[in-house]
């Protein structure tokens, strides 16, 4: 497996519950970003193997990129609705309230603090 797959499974894992993230921003956090489709390639191909919440990947409009009328697209609406994402009446979802913030690793001093100094 190559690193940019390594690092799609490794972000997808850590989505939060109730958060959703885009195939561009996923793509961007692995190191390519303009995979998008590689990463929609990834999600389609390794989702079980992974266990990977495949239905906290959308596109970068807000929406299911599935047919309203399919069963995965109603599917991935239930699960995401389950985990406390909103739908608009358009079936589109607020980025601005719902999109995951990956925060930037935070870096451990090798040092302990220290209480007091002189």
């Amino acid at each position: 497996m190559n690193e940019f797959s390594k690092n799609v499974i490794k972000f997808i894992q850590q989505i939060p519950k109730g958060n959703v993230a885009t195939y561009g921003q996923i793509a961007k956090l692995a190191g390519k970003p303009q995979g998008s489709r590689g990463v929609a390639w990834i999600l389609h191909s390794s989702s079980k193997t992974y266990k990977l919440p495949w239905q906290r990947v959308i596109n970068s409009q807000g929406r299911i990129s599935f047919p309203e009328d399919s069963s995965f697209f109603k599917k991935q609406k239930s699960l995401l609705i389950k985990e406390g994402v909103i739908f608009t009446e358009k079936n589109k979802i607020d980025l601005k309230k719902f999109q995951w913030k990956k925060e930037p690793k935070k870096i451990r001093s090798s040092r302990s603090p220290r209480m007091f100094s002189k």
